[in-house]
């Protein structure tokens, strides 16, 4: 999969163009309104809104919508939003990590629990699929910003990792509880950022056939098409798609 184990690189090549759009931008509004809920409603001074509208911009979000996600952070003053982490085995025993951000934690666990058992997969406790990957912060940067010597170079000193340039972006890699220090040195110089993450990462990546491709594909297509789920991480290995 495009970098790694995020379901993001396989979405855009699916078809569906508009509908997609559409939910992309439905998830990352809700991450917009609920960072500028529980920080500073001003980007410099809140980092997870400053990532948030970084990623909104990279996905041609308009600035109206953006500037409607943060303003409802207002209104929604009675709502209480939860990041949970379900983990479990899907189709051909793949390990799957699924973030959401609710406001129901009940329904939540009911719809996600329903899309495993449907695709004859399970959920588990907490660890049980987990312990297959590693959490790490992951900053993407278009590749037309600049180059892979100077991004190198430049993760280095911003206290990075790792550094990999694959087709379209640099992925910087670091400790997760490092995100935000690397990126604040990154932006003395790179103003554009397509995410900013933390991810899990497999430690291997499980092989399936071409035959079994369908049904995780789909799995892992009705995961994200929930609307309280965020992120969907997976140890599978679907190749170019």
């Amino acid at each position: 999969m495009a970098g790694h184990s995020h379901w993001a690189g396989i979405k855009h090549k699916k078809g569906k163009a508009d509908k997609q759009r559409s939910k992309i931008f439905s998830k990352l509004s809700k991450e917009i309104t609920v960072a500028a809920k529980l920080g500073d409603k001003d980007p410099v001074m809140n980092p997870r809104l400053r990532s948030a509208v970084q990623a909104a911009r990279s996905a041609n979000m308009p600035k109206d919508n953006i500037e409607r996600a943060i303003d409802k952070s207002t209104a929604m003053s009675g709502a209480n939003f939860e990041n949970l982490r379900y983990e479990g085995f899907g189709p051909n025993k793949i390990a799957v990590i699924v973030e959401t951000l609710t406001d129901n934690k009940n329904r939540t666990a009911s719809n996600v629990r329903t899309i495993f058992q449907k695709s004859g997969g399970s959920l588990g406790t907490q660890g049980s699929a987990s312990h297959n990957f590693k959490q790490l912060g992951i900053i993407k940067i278009d590749k037309k910003d600049i180059s892979e010597d100077k991004i190198f170079e430049l993760a280095i000193e911003s206290g990075a990792e790792e550094c990999v340039s694959h087709d379209e972006f640099h992925e910087i890699q670091c400790a997760f509880s490092e995100i935000y220090n690397v990126k604040k040195n990154l932006e003395k110089t790179i103003t554009n950022f397509i995410s900013t993450e933390i991810e899990w990462v497999p430690l291997n990546s499980l092989e399936i056939s071409k035959d079994d491709r369908e049904n995780v594909v789909e799995f892992l297509e009705n995961l994200e098409d929930d609307d309280d789920v965020q992120n969907v991480y997976s140890n599978v290995n679907l190749g170019n798609i």
